[in-house]
């Protein structure tokens, strides 16, 4: 039996139907929460999971397309929530986009697209939450950023600004909210393999992040998912407005050349 018990809660996973969002779909449905998955453009994708899942997890499960980072959409979609879960108690902003440009290089399209998904996004989705969670007695919400909201990154000037932008907001929104008894948590993974970056980490040498990260593994999915499903439950319930980093201790590491001295003996 799972210590962390989320039956009865209505939950909605934002980019949820691959990836991360995927695995969280998964371990919320195994603590016994609802869920709707939401999803960009692969509707079959979704539809599989929510099948899967309400198969495997015997909870109801639903996907709903949208953009987060159109309002209009975004308002469809918690229409379509209140039909279907009649409210929401945790909501998961993990859906995210990324590429790799030179800054200088950078058309205004690709910034204004990569920080419109990445911060107004979770902006977006926690308004409409938040307003029906004030209404119910409160709430959990949970921005997954990433190691780079503090780790500068070549190439990723936007994608870093919008993950520094959404730790600054998750904390200020778990300030705002908190007098409503709604939780807001920012979670930050590191080097996680899943099933969209496996081949490139494979091609680039899983040896090597495996020597740059202290724990000597790369995270997986399910290393992000647990933490999170634990963070949405009553287990929980002091935790307001932190960051919590799942990486290995990786973004403590950034110098790469650092020696690793052996230890003495003990005798």
């Amino acid at each position: 039996m799972t210590l962390v018990d989320l039956k009865g809660k209505r939950a909605l996973v934002t980019g949820g139907s691959q990836g991360i969002g995927a695995q969280i779909c998964r371990e919320l449905a195994s603590c016994g929460a609802d869920v709707v998955i939401n999803y960009f453009s692969n509707k079959e994708k979704a539809d599989k999971l929510a099948e899967e899942i309400q198969h495997s997890y015997h909870v109801k499960a639903w996907a709903v397309g949208a953009n987060v980072a159109q309002s209009e959409q975004v308002k469809q979609m918690f229409q379509y929530l209140d039909k279907t879960m009649k409210g929401i108690d945790i909501l998961i902003n993990n859906a995210g986009s990324e590429s790799v440009t030179h800054v200088l290089d950078m058309e205004e399209s690709e910034w204004e697209r990569v920080i419109n998904i990445n911060l107004k996004g979770p902006f977006l989705c926690s308004q409409e939450a938040a307003r029906r969670m004030e209404l119910t007695g409160g709430g959990v919400i949970i921005n997954i950023s990433s190691i780079h909201d503090q780790v500068p990154r070549k190439g990723l000037i936007h994608y870093c600004s919008a993950k520094a932008g959404l730790k600054m907001f998750s904390k200020c929104l778990s300030l705002e909210l908190a007098e409503s008894n709604i939780r807001v948590v920012s979670v930050a993974p590191g080097a996680i393999v899943t099933d969209m970056n496996s081949k490139e980490i494979a091609e680039f040498g899983a040896e090597k992040f495996e020597n740059w990260i202290p724990q000597g593994r790369l995270g997986n999915v399910t290393d992000v998912s647990q933490v999170v499903a634990f963070l949405a439950s009553d287990l929980a319930a002091y935790i307001n407005g932190a960051d919590i980093y799942i990486d290995g201790a990786y973004m403590n590491h950034t110098i790469q050349y650092d020696p690793r001295p052996p230890r003495k003996d003990n005798f």
